[in-house]
């Protein structure tokens, strides 16, 4: 996407009002933590005064974010399709702004297993929600209900299975580059 100048600067300047806004600062409360005067944070805001980088740096630091927060324009694919791994029920959407992350949403009908040599463990981490049903989560030697809209959150190197019990149940899943990966190269999908 591009975007000339003003564009821009009109973005920033939103940004800067928004930010303040949301912390519940008032001028004067920005102005002081960014030292420059409240005259000077009014005219940035309502566009009376050219922006300089300085002066941005000085501001992203005071409300908290980074420069590229700040002036970032990336607004192109803000919906994506999932890709569908119908062999083992799953639908997988990547995240964009953490490439190492993945959302899975998969419907389980079967329990976990049954064996303890069925569970597995790998590096990375999980979260997940139940959207309808239940799940039994395996993790070590415990044996976890998630009923839906309840979530949890492990470390994978934790022995763990995941299962549904009393019937279907869906669940979205996150997982991190090594939990994708791991489950990737597992029969269990």
């Amino acid at each position: 996407m591009t975007q000339d100048n003003g564009e821009l600067e009109s973005l920033v300047r939103k940004r800067i009002r928004a930010l303040r806004v949301a912390q519940g600062w008032s001028l004067a409360d920005l102005a002081t933590r960014a030292n420059v005067s409240q005259s000077t944070l009014s005219r940035i805001e309502n566009g009376q005064r050219r922006l300089a980088l300085d002066q941005l740096v000085t501001l992203a630091r005071a409300l908290d974010t980074s420069l590229d927060q700040l002036v970032e324009t990336a607004t192109d694919d803000i919906v994506t399709n999932p890709t569908i791994d119908a062999a083992h029920g799953l639908m997988r959407w990547p995240i964009k702004a953490e490439p190492g992350l993945s959302v899975v949403r998969q419907r389980m009908t079967s329990p976990p297993p049954d064996s303890p040599a069925r569970l597995r463990a790998h590096p990375g981490r999980e979260w997940l929600v139940v959207l309808s049903g239940t799940a039994v989560l395996l993790l070590g030697n415990r044996r976890i209900r998630v009923e839906t809209n309840q979530a949890a959150e492990f470390p994978t190197m934790l022995p763990h299975a995941i299962g549904a019990e009393g019937g279907p149940c869906e669940i979205l899943g996150i997982f991190d580059r090594d939990a994708r990966r791991g489950h990737q190269r597992g029969d269990d999908g």
